[in-house]
Parts: structure tokens; C-alpha cells; sequence
């Protein structure tokens, strides 16, 4: 079974880049998708259905904004879009498909930076982390999870071009990366890490100026996070830089099931 998981900047935006194309051709068994930004009606048929794959979608009530989806070539048991905390359940942050024991969920952390760029929001984004944490645990107590998405945290140094610079950045704050670093702790296996060590400069996110991309420049702010059951059956884990599309790259797991 291959997972992906892609943070797509604009669903209607991507598929005018060839989403349909890549959602095909990547061989997956399940897509995990954060920032739709659409309402599944504003969405084209042969991306809202397209042949051969179930969909989900979980927007956000602002407009234009945030919003996550799953596509698999099963139709999953049973999926769950709320986490039963108003205040997170409005910003379409989370969806969860379940296929008998397995979970697989698409979510899309939030951004501490706030519209100031003054950090604002970083108590959202922790509290956010930790209604997650809770609704994980109780998954993992089913069976393997999977949760993919954009976390908007790099963990460590090497998962950014330049953390010197970085250090009162949300996104590279102490107290978010020791969320995630207790996630580890708790079990949470980083898939990418597991199979390739700590090799550098494999980043996920560039910032759309100054060449960024092309420089390598970036952050490793999208993961494949495994509970411990689903670890055992990790065969490879991957970043694809060469797809393009978004100001992310898609990521994700080949396992063993």
C-alpha cells in the first residue's frame, strides 16, 4: 500500500497544474490532501470524483481557506471529520478514514505566525496539537494510524535550510518542536526519519520568492507519522521535490499490510 500525502496551496489551483495527472500516475492507495481551500461544490467532477477513487472533504466555513481531503481506491469504513472542539472543527483541520483496524488521517496544523507575524496564534496551534494527540491515541488503541500532513514544525536543525535564522519563528520555536519531540517519545514513529536516518537538505516547503525552490532553501514541515504497530510495516518513506504544483511537494509511505 502506498500513502501520499500533499499540502496543495489551492485544490482548483493545483488541479489547473495537472493534480489529476499526478493523482494517477503516483501509483497510491490513498492521498491525503491539507489546504483545499474550495468547498467540495466549487471543485471540478473529475477532481471531486474522480473515476476509480472515493473522496472526502472537510472545509473550513471561511471561504478560501484552509480544508483537508482524502482520496482512496477503497471506500474507506467509516470517516470522521470533527474533533469535537468547535474552534478547530471551523478551520477543516481534520479527517480521518478508517479501513477495518487501519486509520489513516489527512490533517493540516496550523500556523503559529498569526496575520502580524507576531506569533499570535501559537497557543491555537498547540491546543490544536494536543486535541490531535488525544484523538490519535484513542485511534491507535483500534489498530496501525497514519497521520500525514502538514505540521508546520520543523522538529530539528536539519530540517531546515537555516535554523539560525529561525529561532523565534513559529514553525521553529522551542515549545513547538517539544510538542512533536513528546509525540516521539509517546511511540509517534517520523516514517521519513526511521528509513533514512539524518540525512540532510530533504525539505518539504519553500517560500515562493527569492528562488527558494531552486536553491534547496526549504523546510521539512510534512510528515508521515506511523504509531508504533504501523512502524513495523514501513517499507520505504519518501519526500518528492520534483513534483510541482504547490509550494509543497508531496510526501509519503510504501507499507506492508
Amino acid at each position: 500500500m502506498r500513502i501520499v500525502s500533499w499540502n496543495v496551496n489551492g485544490l482548483r489551483a493545483c488541479a489547473r497544474k495537472g493534480f489529476a495527472q499526478f493523482l494517477n500516475a503516483s501509483r497510491s492507495d490513498i492521498v491525503c490532501l491539507q489546504e483545499v481551500r474550495a468547498f467540495e461544490h466549487q471543485l471540478d467532477p473529475q477532481i471531486r470524483k474522480p473515476n476509480g477513487w472515493f473522496s472526502a472533504f472537510a472545509p473550513a466555513q471561511r471561504p478560501g481557506y484552509s480544508g483537508v481531503g482524502i482520496y482512496s481506491r477503497t471506500e474507506p469504513e467509516r470517516v470522521e471529520t470533527s474533533l469535537g472542539i468547535e474552534r478547530f472543527d471551523v478551520e477543516g483541520r481534520y479527517i480521518e478514514a478508517r479501513f477495518g483496524r487501519l486509520s489513516v488521517l489527512s490533517i493540516y496544523f496550523p500556523k503559529g505566525s498569526g496575520r502580524d507575524r507576531n506569533n499570535s496564534r501559537v497557543p491555537y496551534k498547540l491546543e490544536f496539537y494536543a486535541a490531535v494527540f488525544d484523538a490519535i491515541s484513542r485511534a491507535r488503541r483500534r489498530g496501525p494510524v497514519f497521520v500525514l500532513g502538514d505540521y508546520n514544525t520543523a522538529v530539528e536543525a536539519i530540517d531546515l535550510a537555516r535554523p539560525a535564522s529561525n529561532k523565534t519563528s513559529s514553525g521553529f520555536l522551542p515549545q513547538e518542536r517539544q510538542v512533536m519531540r513528546d509525540w516521539f517519545k509517546a511511540g509517534w514513529v517520523d516514517t521519513f526519519r526511521q528509513v533514512h536516518g539524518d540525512a540532510e537538505g530533504h525539505y518539504t516547503w519553500w517560500a515562493q520568492w527569492g528562488s527558494a525552490r531552486s536553491n534547496n532553501v526549504g523546510w521539512r514541515i510534512d510528515y508521515a507519522l506511523a504509531s508504533p504497530t504501523a512502524a513495523k510495516r514501513i517499507r520505504d518513506a519518501f519526500i518528492w521535490p520534483q513534483i510541482t504544483g504547490s509550494d509543497h511537494c508531496p510526501i509519503g509511505v510504501d507499507v506492508d499490510l
